[in-house]
């Protein structure tokens, strides 16, 4: 772990957009443990706030707790310069308010790469982007150009400085991935299956090499769509470059992308997140597309001390696989709700059994899960 966390107290959101470099954190005589929790990534088309949901309040409560609380944003906002589809279907776009209906549960760092970003063109990254400027929330992964895509935001709080350096992988379409004079975003391409392009991995590693300089924690985030055959096995070049990540600098390496959890591994006392699955899932593909896994996962909360990691408490979620009026509601569709009873034990024994070939034990106890690292 490089350095200690200090803190002095509860979050408050004090910046920033990507490459804003703020000022070194409070003095060591004020440290305290940091409490950094990761979602899975937010499939949100619609502003769920109205509709009645009643987990909005409880997690907006669970979240409020953290230092930082991380999502990908998979969705591109409607702005004044999206142009037409650029897929034939399933098509992932919504109103600015869902950026203010997940900052009113707390949710204050965001991942902008992946393969929905380019959904409506160049013009709805640089919406996106515009509206999460506007209301000063950090993002990482989409850019004007290249060098901004690839370069870590940061988020102050009151209890240190949080780095996010985003990457996508797979599925992004022509005209998506930023280049030096092009907004896009920031993808690591694959020269041929199971092998990834050197150039673009450096990239990423010198970012996070940069971010460990600046940050007491460092997020490596990759949105994934290089499937194996079963999207719920994780890819050996992903837990290599995970690896890699870590190496650099990286606190935590976080995956998304496969709409299912994968396992977690505990790798040099740093915590890699293969696949969290979903938090909000508002697909409007049919519900057996990807199979019951994607409307089950948890949130991670992780616990860094002034010695590295101390425990992450995992809280298992189920989403509502259809809408309160039918098939045709979308609305309400995919919204999370605290599991508890069988359902929850069932959530964290499935992530258990994925964890288990990487050398990490999940403890269960009622209707939590607990990983707890021996130095």
């Amino acid at each position: 772990m490089r350095a200690p966390f200090p803190g002095i107290g509860r979050r408050t959101i004090l910046g920033a957009a990507p490459g804003l470099l703020l000022a070194a954190a409070v003095p060591a005589a004020a440290l305290r443990d940091f409490r950094l929790t990761l979602l899975g990534q937010s499939l949100i088309q619609h502003d769920v706030r109205k509709v009645g949901w009643d987990g909005y309040g409880q997690f907006a409560d669970h979240f409020a707790k953290a230092d930082a609380c991380f999502t990908d944003l998979e969705t591109t906002i409607i702005g004044p310069n999206g142009g037409p589809p650029t897929r034939d279907s399933a098509v992932h776009r919504a109103d600015e308010t869902v950026l203010d209906c997940l900052t009113g549960m707390h949710v204050d760092f965001f991942a902008t790469a992946n393969n929905h970003a380019f959904d409506v063109g160049t013009g709805g990254i640089i919406d996106t982007m515009a509206a999460l400027e506007r209301r000063k929330l950090a993002y990482a992964g989409t850019g004007i150009n290249l060098a901004a895509a690839r370069r870590p935001a940061y988020l102050r709080t009151p209890a240190g400085i949080v780095a996010l350096v985003a990457m996508a992988t797979g599925k992004i379409r022509d005209g998506g991935a930023a280049t030096p004079d092009r907004p896009g975003v920031n993808e690591v391409r694959q020269d041929r299956p199971g092998a990834m392009n050197e150039e673009d991995i450096g990239r990423v590693l010198d970012a996070v090499h940069e971010a460990a300089r600046h940050a007491e924690i460092v997020i490596a985030y990759d949105h994934n769509h290089y499937w194996e055959s079963d999207m719920a096995v994780t890819p050996d070049w992903q837990k290599s470059l995970a690896r890699r990540c870590i190496g650099a600098g990286a606190t935590i390496f976080v995956g998304h992308g496969a709409p299912v959890l994968q396992g977690i591994e505990i790798y040099r006392n740093r915590p890699i997140f293969y696949d969290l699955g979903n938090f909000i899932f508002q697909s409007i593909a049919p519900n057996d597309t990807y199979g019951p896994e994607s409307w089950r996962s948890v949130v991670a909360d992780c616990l860094l001390t002034r010695d590295g990691l101390g425990e992450i408490v995992l809280t298992p979620i189920v989403l509502s696989d259809v809408g309160r009026e039918g098939p045709k509601d979308f609305v309400t569709r995919g919204l999370p709700q605290i599991a508890s009873g069988s359902a929850a034990r069932s959530i964290l024994e499935h992530l258990a059994n994925e964890s288990s070939p990487l050398n990490t034990s999940i403890q269960i106890s009622g209707d939590t899960g607990r990983i707890v690292v021996r130095r």
